[in-house]
């Protein structure tokens, strides 16, 4: 149980990262160069924006973390209940080895054949258990695998859509580089978009 929890932990925290650390060079629609637009007062022809918050307000990602969430525990809770199922059948299959043994070691069986049969049976129970117990490996293994394939596609969809909003926004060549504000150590007021951002793919959203 904590190894898959580790393994789509690791996962989410990875897609989020690769998701957002965006480093753009957005002006390929601008006829020329000199037609972008003209920075208002001293400000560069750059935009910034807080992917933190994008992450925290825009519907499309709010909601896909959500669907993630779930399924996520659902996975969870579907491999517990194999777990314990499984955990259950092989204590029993345990007791009944223990009361084999005394069994024989206090001569109750009233014959070879008997003892012979009842300890072919729990051989079988044995293979059967050891077959059970790598269907439940294997079923950790495909639910991981799954999850990290829904995370991976979500995580295109949310780029995609960020970028296709941002070429969208930036049509006009008005920025020369939108940066995320995660690679900077300092920037100034004024080139922060971030709200504008959010609002603008949420409404892009909402349709």
């Amino acid at each position: 149980m904590n190894k898959i929890s580790i393994i789509v932990e690791s996962v989410l925290a990875a897609g989020v990262i690769a998701l957002f650390v965006l480093f753009f060079t957005v002006n390929p629609w601008a006829k020329k160069a000199g037609e972008a637009v003209e920075a208002q007062g001293d400000l560069l022809p750059i935009a910034v924006v807080n992917t933190d918050s994008i992450l925290l307000h825009y519907t499309l990602a709010v909601e896909s973390s959500e669907k993630l969430q779930s399924q996520y525990e659902e996975s969870l809770v579907k491999l517990d209940t194999r777990a314990k199922a499984f955990q259950k059948e092989y204590e029993s299959f345990q007791q009944d080895v223990m009361n084999f043994q005394k069994k024989v070691e206090a001569g109750a069986f009233l014959s070879r054949e008997r003892a012979e049969s009842e300890q072919a049976r729990l051989q079988k129970k044995e293979q059967q258990l050891m077959v059970k117990q790598q269907d439940l490996e294997n079923l950790r293994q495909k639910l991981s695998s799954d999850f990290m394939a829904q995370q991976a596609e979500l995580t295109q969809q949310l780029q995609d859509s960020v970028q296709a909003y941002l070429r969208e926004k930036n049509s006009d060549g008005r920025y020369h580089l939108i940066l995320n504000d995660a690679v900077l150590l300092n920037k100034t007021a004024g080139y922060d978009i971030t709200n504008e951002v959010i609002e603008g793919l949420n409404a892009r959203y909402a349709k």
